[in-house]
């Protein structure tokens, strides 16, 4: 969090020293700040993790996207051939997470991908209760959820 201050801060005295207050040029302010502060990580222990976090933040980012448009393909060809392929049923995913961000964002991402939608948490924080559109191969859906849920996650630690 301290990282992610001073790379703002960095990039906005790049902006102010410049003179040029366009986005472009914020943007690549940010982008200066970032690197210096990757290279100035090994010296400053409260820079530990800084260098890691945005490309584990744009790898999850394809990643849920390629999630999000495989998972609208599969609803949309189901949705416009006439035999329905959906097996709906509902499923209890254990959670790794354990506080209420964690807990709430992995429950976001899930309900943001069509066909499934998380319904509820148990009182223990311990299970999600998600409902699923295609149900025909749980084993692959948990696992598909699963991975979300850690990538998810592992841009926190």
């Amino acid at each position: 969090m301290i990282a992610a201050v001073w790379n703002l801060l960095l990039g906005l005295a790049w902006v102010v020293l410049s003179g040029d207050f366009s986005g472009p040029n914020l943007l690549a302010g940010l982008v200066l700040a970032y690197l210096a502060l990757a290279v100035l990580q090994p010296q400053v222990p409260v820079l530990a993790g800084h260098a890691q976090r945005v490309p584990r933040l744009l790898g999850f980012m394809a990643f849920f996207l390629r999630q999000l448009v495989m998972a609208n393909f599969k609803v949309a060809y189901d949705i416009v051939t006439p035999p329905w392929y959906m097996r709906p049923g509902v499923i209890a995913m254990p959670l790794t997470a354990r506080r209420e961000f964690e807990i709430a964002l992995v429950a976001n991402l899930i309900s943001l991908t069509p066909g499934t939608l998380s319904l509820d948490v148990s009182d223990d924080r311990r299970v999600l209760y998600i409902h699923a559109m295609f149900l025909d191969d749980e084993p692959a859906l948990r696992r598909s959820l699963a991975e979300l849920e850690r990538r998810a996650l592992a841009l926190f630690d």
